[in-house]
């Protein structure tokens, strides 16, 4: 892996943001949890520390032994992370008299210091912070301040130690980029080399070297994701990879006909495999979520159980797990609450005697695209908006029944052909339709029904850790509507979705 940027987790919302913002500037950066750090540090250019939601006086503060990395790698602390440095040297951080959310504006620059270069007086940032830092060590220097915090920025004499007390991540800070583009090339002086076509040859030469001679079995689930990842064995081992495509149940309409003709051509060994009768019956009565996620799963890692076993030798099982579904997952003991539980995430049971492989386990959903550009993969492939794992599993609220799963397919279908239709789909990051456990009094005719009520979802995002709704057009809407309510018998209400993520998160379970 080329040399990287080690973000130290402390547990912010914005730790991923982080992330992604210095991958934007070609430069590789992976985050690690301030309890799980590696021992050396030394494959690292430089290391950012996040910001946190815990004071640095809480009991229970994530703590990390700073000697290890201050002076040794250019170090730039943000919110929590520039409160603790300071606090670890004997500074002053008190709570805030006047608490500082939202939008500031920064003074006083230090022209002369290279992270601020470019960065105009008044340049608006982005403050998230109860505490602030009153007084500094001996030999930190403040580099930037704001109307009502004294040190928004500063820097440790004699060493590349910098800290600020706001979000340069976030799309609020208009020169957050550019700050942390001068850290990682005027300070840390790292080469920005990560690009999709570096990147697709040392993933196919790291698979090349781990897999050897061995057999890979994959879950392909025709989209983004498992597709990219499948192209990418391929090109590393060819015909030692084995896909697998399975029919849950769940699926959209027609979608496992549609899905075996597109890799047609590809030159991938796909066997796609029915079962959907397994699945729906094992749901059966199951109205929890979470326990429906841990069905599927189960199920899902049950299949390939079976199928790998009909394919002599096989020692892998690859996944197209990305970096939001690792977020997502995180150990509960770790910085970051688990949100839901993924199953492609976790490996498998000792049973399958499989060692898992996940090639795109690092990269977020945008990257995986543009990795799948590289590859020369069909744009239409590419473009296909995400889809959850568990499929309609989970936009079926409550027990799930065939005839459930088939009424919903057709509200989707109505849905995702009208998005296409009107050239809105592309515009669009994801988008479905829900089958709620109510049912809505109406008016058909002149007879009075009592039926079921569907809630449309789209969203716009790029890496699915945040998202907005979509604000579709009126005309649209009601087209969606009136066609859903008119040809799908058993529909007589349709409602649209207009959370964004947080609070809300795309999926309604």
């Amino acid at each position: 892996m080329l040399p990287s940027v080690l973000i130290i987790d402390f547990g912010s919302q914005y730790t991923q943001l982080i992330a992604r913002k210095v991958r934007e500037l070609n430069v590789y950066s992976e985050i690690r949890p301030f309890n799980k750090l590696p021992d050396d540090f030394t494959s690292y250019k430089a290391i950012i520390l996040s910001g946190s939601p815990y004071s640095v006086y809480y009991s229970k503060a994530p703590k990390i032994d700073l000697h290890k990395i201050r002076g040794k790698r250019p170090l730039l602390g943000v919110c929590y992370g520039a409160q603790y440095i300071a606090h670890h040297e004997g500074g002053s951080i008190e709570p805030s008299k006047v608490r500082e959310f939202g939008r500031a504006n920064i003074t006083n620059i230090d022209q002369n210091n290279p992270l601020f270069n470019g960065i105009s007086e008044g340049s608006q940032v982005w403050m998230s912070h109860g505490d602030t830092i009153m007084e500094l060590p001996t030999h930190f220097n403040t580099i930037a301040s704001t109307e009502k915090v004294k040190n928004a920025a500063y820097k440790i004499d004699g060493e590349d130690t910098y800290a600020i007390q706001f979000h340069p991540e976030v799309y609020h800070s208009t020169d957050g980029q550019k700050l942390l583009d001068n850290f990682l090339t005027k300070i840390a002086k790292v080469n920005k080399e990560w690009t999709p076509k570096h990147l697709a040859d040392e993933i196919i030469h790291d698979l090349k070297a781990q897999i050897g001679q061995d057999k890979v079995v994959l879950g392909l689930s025709g989209g983004v994701d498992s597709t990219v990842a499948a192209v990418l064995l391929h090109k590393a081992i060819d015909t030692q990879l084995h896909c697998i495509f399975v029919n849950n149940g769940l699926l959209r309409k027609n979608e496992f006909d549609i899905v075996m003709n597109q890799y047609k051509g590809m030159g991938l060994q796909v066997h796609g495999i029915d079962a959907s009768a397994r699945f729906l019956n094992a749901l059966k009565g199951h109205k929890d979520p979470e326990t429906k996620r841990k069905i599927i799963g189960k199920e899902f890692i049950a299949v390939f159980d079976e199928e790998a076993h009909k394919i002599k030798d096989v020692k892998w099982l690859a996944q197209g797990t990305i970096y939001s579904d690792v977020v997502e997952s995180a150990v509960i003991d770790g910085p970051t609450a688990t949100i839901k539980s993924h199953h492609n995430v976790g490996g498998l049971p000792e049973k399958m005697h499989l060692k898992v492989i996940e090639p795109l386990r690092l990269l977020f959903k945008d990257e995986v695209r543009r990795l799948g550009k590289t590859l020369h993969i069909k744009e239409e492939l590419l473009q296909k908006h995400p889809f959850p794992g568990p499929g309609l599993g989970i936009r079926i609220l409550g027990d799930i029944t065939a005839a459930k799963v088939a009424l919903l397919q057709e509200a989707d279908a109505i849905f995702i052909d009208a998005l296409k239709k009107w050239g809105l789909y592309s515009k669009v990051w994801q988008a479905g339709v829900m089958l709620l456990p109510i049912r809505s009094v109406g008016v058909m005719g002149d007879e009075r029904t009592y039926e079921r009520v569907v809630a449309l979802r789209a969203v716009s995002s790029t890496d699915a850790m945040t998202a907005d709704w979509v604000d579709l057009p009126y005309p649209f809407l009601q087209e969606v509507s009136s066609t859903i309510i008119n040809t799908v018998q058993g529909i007589n209400r349709v409602v649209y979705d207009i959370s964004s993520k947080p609070p809300a998160t795309i999926e309604w379970e």
